[in-house]
């Protein structure tokens, strides 16, 4: 859609919405914040709750619900006192739009998107367009999760139930100068609710569709009079799944989850706080179904004249060859009917186990506030899936303890900040170290229908004929006398393509028929990671008016990687060695064209790469694979803010920010095909580079007693940009930078060989727009506000895949001048909340909307037509009356409101075709890949009671 469409949509449900943290309403229950509630009932308490209260301004201004108290700067300052991009969501906020965990934060905030893939483990989180697909656990996310100023390893964790949370901070652009973890694109803040020194205490439970069951409580009170508090939170989710497989007969994406958080508050004097958490999540849960969404085959109509395609009116051969094997397609058609077919026995459920404990200390020193965050955690997700989302058995993880990923971090967090020159000078200086092991376990295993499917592919791709064909025969070729091919067999008639060449052929396609339930044992990756960095962040008020904020951080970096491999694939050696024969045989036959050779060597690839896929082979298990690096990196920000008015402030910034490089947690990668044997020395070729941004910004604030309104215009380029793409086979990762010299189109086709720079090596990823944010509070229990963001985040020309210019991989070929994936241009988010008086008893109701509307975006990294989304728009809704001091509460709610039908992620399915739309207009051919697809949530709704004491 039009920008202008967008903005005139956007005038036209402000009235309907607003962002809910504009909107916050005060809370009831007594909390031990340090820094006293404003109007919208969100106080201070972040990760330096325990300090004692900062002045907020000097200087008196109008103050309304949504200009709340914020810590995003490790200072207590107010929303529109702050220099940065950030918005703030209050716990009434998060309450009234059904927010439990942090994927609803992208109904509130327009910059952010979540989304999550095979796994709830697998989320990943985009600001500004800008994020990491989190499949691959190598990759560090460009978005930091800090939960009570405790960085999260992955993004996933912050997909767990959150308990009862004060606030969500969300600030965009690189961070790194203010806190432990640097990030690249920004960070998610979530800071959760202190023990307090008055005894309380709250009780929810909720049904609804899909039997959904929510049951949540905690307490809290005094051990020792106004020295010693507790708090103890809880919560247990049930919920059917929302997909249906028709071959296990059950559900999928279901929810069976608790949640467990206790802490305790020590303050021996005023000048000393300890807060002591420790939390556990357990998942056990059936995730993620996927279904088909485009299975038509693609052809050239026109060979030689590029940019046309259509759609095969004989069908696609591979969904053929699938159903000639028993394959079913449940949802082809009709995707949101939400029908999916996994191999019998195979609809597998995963224990997901996120635990960890943190102590902060918080001491006046006189001169100077010292804060001291020290944690340790550990994550375990498994990985148990039918690979292929279908009943075909092509491929699986066993539910057999041998496939998950597992951390453990500890880190350690100090900070001391005070003021000099007569508060001139608002100073802070930290330093943060970090351990995290990573252990990546895997069994992916070939199916025990695979060889015969693979085998029936090979035959299928010489020829659509289906008389060819027998899948319970060797190499999948009939052995009966078909008239069609003069009396010759299935098996005869195929070989007659290959000349003197037919016997090593037919033997390599019977030797791939055999290829069945071989594959990883337990192969183990091993990423230690130790990082330190040091950082500081300082305020200098040259005049009332004018500040000048300039910050730097040094991180250094190590890590090691090894790992294990023990795999039971010994066909891909010999197909190896038979194949290298073949191909000499090919080179020296006589009487064969060029045209001849090169399709005879294609079909002898197909075979080899479809044996050894993704480097499963025996011969890694003699490998003794270890790497390791370390990089240090500069970063920091400088920003300009005047206050021309009480009530206006303008800045503007630089920042540079930094990701650590890594290693690619998939064996594919480790020769650059699969003809080649790895070594020992191929452990490097997993390695990418650091991801490195500079972002400008510029910047105003608005604030009165009834009006509020943000702007933000800013640019960011990312050099290195870590992309994580799945090419239906294996994990890709390269590092997206550009060439200063023309390549001549060379990135943008499908050769491997051609494309290098060899001139110098600039950003890859530009990130540009702005950002609107209003509030209006025009009567008491009235707010109404909106947000938009336009963000034109892109690929530059000319892209190279590493820092030392290597050449483009030819799947991400649209890359090149195009829009990065999930990255809409047009992002609108509104709420409105209304809590009328009932009467004078003190009861009052709730009437609450959220929109959010999206332009059109390609979930997909490699950028295919195919995982296209169209631009939607979602709607929540919440109404309900509440008691007097909302003691008690009964309310109504809907998700997903108009029931929008969206997916998440498109993806290529594994294994099944290979050639895109895209591709066939580009090059020509046939593309018989087929697609499926992660979709969102359906409508839910249901009932909540709430109590509070």
């Amino acid at each position: 859609m039009r920008m202008t469409a967008y903005l005139l949509s956007a005038a036209a449900t402000v009235a309907l919405a607003a962002p809910a943290y504009a909107q916050d309403v005060p809370t009831t229950q007594p909390e031990a914040q340090t820094v006293p509630s404003n109007a919208s009932g969100t106080a201070a308490g972040s990760v330096d709750a325990q300090q004692p209260p900062v002045a907020v301004n000097d200087t008196p201004q109008p103050v309304n619900a949504g200009d709340i108290v914020i810590t995003a700067t490790r200072r207590s300052e107010r929303l529109s006192n702050v220099p940065i991009a950030v918005s703030a969501v209050g716990q009434a906020a998060l309450q009234n739009s059904g927010a439990t965990d942090i994927r609803q934060m992208t109904q509130l905030a327009p910059s952010l998107l979540i989304s999550s893939t095979g796994s709830e483990a697998n989320a990943s989180a985009r600001i500004r367009g800008i994020g990491t697909v989190g499949d691959n656990p190598g990759l560090e996310s460009s978005v930091a999760v800090f939960i009570d100023g405790v960085y999260r390893s992955r993004t996933g964790s912050g997909l767990n139930d959150l308990g009862e949370v004060d606030r969500i901070e969300v600030l965009r652009g690189p961070q790194g100068t203010l806190a432990g973890r640097n990030a690249s694109a920004g960070t998610i803040n979530i800071l959760t609710k202190l023990p307090s020194y008055q005894f309380g205490g709250y009780a929810d439970a909720t049904y609804g569709n899909y039997n959904n069951i929510r049951i949540a409580g905690g307490l809290t009170g005094p051990i020792i009079k106004d020295k010693l508090a507790f708090r103890l939170d809880g919560v247990f989710g049930k919920r059917d799944g929302y997909y249906y497989d028709v071959i296990n007969k059950t559900d999928y994406n279901d929810r069976n989850r608790y949640f467990v958080r206790g802490q305790l508050l020590f303050e021996p004097s005023s000048d000393v706080s300890v807060r002591l958490i420790g939390d556990y999540t357990r998942r056990d849960e059936k995730c993620c179904g996927a279904v088909y969404i485009d299975t038509r085959e693609k052809i050239d109509p026109t060979p030689g004249v590029a940019g046309d395609f259509a759609i095969n009116p004989a069908g696609n051969r591979i969904q053929q060859v699938m159903q000639s094997m028993g394959a079913v397609f449940p949802s082809q058609g009709d995707p949101y009917n939400r029908r999916i077919a996994n191999t019998l026995g195979r609809a597998y459920s995963n224990i997901t186990k996120d635990y960890g404990g943190s102590g902060q200390i918080d001491a006046n020193l006189g001169f100077a506030q010292l804060t001291s965050i020290t944690a340790y955690r550990e994550y375990k997700s498994g990985g148990a899936a039918d690979i292929d989302y279908g009943n075909l058995d092509i491929g699986y993880r066993a539910d057999d303890g041998n496939s998950y990923r597992q951390f453990h971090t500890f880190s350690q967090e100090v900070r001391l900040n005070g003021s000099l020159f007569n508060d001139k000078l608002d100073w802070l200086i930290g330093g943060y170290f970090s351990k995290e092991d990573l252990v990546v376990a895997d069994n992916l295993k070939f199916g025990t229908q695979y060889g015969a499917f693979a085998a029936c592919r090979i035959v299928a791709t010489v020829s659509p004929i289906a008389a060819l064909r027998n899948p319970n025969a060797p190499g999948c070729l009939g052995t009966t006398p078909v008239a069609a091919f003069g009396g010759a067999t299935g098996r005869q008639a195929f070989g007659a393509n290959f000349g003197q060449l037919a016997q090593p052929i037919l033997g390599m396609i019977d030797r791939l028929s055999a290829l069945n339930n071989l594959g990883d044992q337990r192969s183990t990756y091993y990423q230690d990671s130790k990082n330190y960095a040091f950082f500081t962040h300082n305020i200098f008020k040259v005049t009332d008016k004018l500040s000048i904020t300039g910050g730097l951080r040094y991180t250094h970096e190590q890590k090691d990687f090894h790992a294990d491999f023990n795999n039971n694939n010994t066909l891909c050696p010999a197909q190896q060695a038979t194949g290298s024969q073949v191909f000499a045989g090919i080179a020296g036959a006589p009487g064969l064209t060029a045209a001849q050779r090169a399709q005879l060597n294609q079909i002898v690839g197909g075979i080899v790469t479809l044996t050894c896929t993704g480097n499963s082979t025996s011969a890694l298990n003699a490998l003794d694979l270890n790497d390791g690096f370390k990089e240090g990196e500069f970063s920091g920000t400088g920003i300009v803010s005047y206050k021309p008015r009480t009530d206006t402030l303008l800045y503007a910034s630089y920042s540079r920010g930094y990701k650590a490089g890594g290693y690619n947690l998939d064996r594919s990668d480790l020769t650059a095909n699969v003809f080649a044997a790895p070594t020992n020395a191929s452990a490097s070729r997993l390695r990418f580079d650091p991801e490195t941004v500079n972002a400008y910004e510029v910047g105003l604030k608005f604030t009165s007693s009834d009006f509020t309104f943000n702007v933000a215009g800013f640019r960011q380029e990312f050099k290195n940009f870590q992309l994580n793409t799945f090419n239906g086979t294996n994990f890709i990762v390269q590092n997206i930078s550009s060439c200063d010299t023309s390549l001549n189109g060379a990135d943008r086709d499908a050769s491997a060989a051609t494309g290098a720079c060899t001139g110098d090596v600039k950003y890859g990823v530009q990130s540009q727009g702005f950002e609107l944010e209003a509030g209006l509070f025009p009567v008491r229990n009235v707010a109404v506000s909106l947000g938009y963001t336009f963000v034109d985040t892109k690929f530059k020309n000319n892209l190279v895949g590493s820092e030392t210019g290597e050449a483009l991989d030819p799947a991400l070929f649209l890359l090149s001048g195009n829009n990065v994936s999930n990255a809409p241009k047009h992002t609108v988010t509104a709420s409105t909340t209304w809590t009328p008086d009932l009467g004078s008893s003190g009861i009052t109701g709730l009437f609450y909307l959220d929109g959010r509307m999206t332009s059109d975006y390609n979930t997909g990294s490699d950028l295919f037509t195919e995982k296209t989304q169209d631009g939607f728009f979602l709607m929540n809704a919440r109404v309900g009356i509440r008691g007097p001091a909302q003691k008690w509460a009964i309310e109504l709610w809907a998700q997903n409101l108009l029931d929008t039908d969206y997916q998440q992620v498109g993806f290529n399915a594994p294994f099944q075709g290979a050639g895109n739309l895209d591709q066939v207009k580009a090059f020509g051919g046939v593309g018989n890949q087929i697609f499926t697809s992660y979709l969102a949530e359906p409508r839910t709704y249901g009932l909540t009671l709430r109590t509070r004491f």
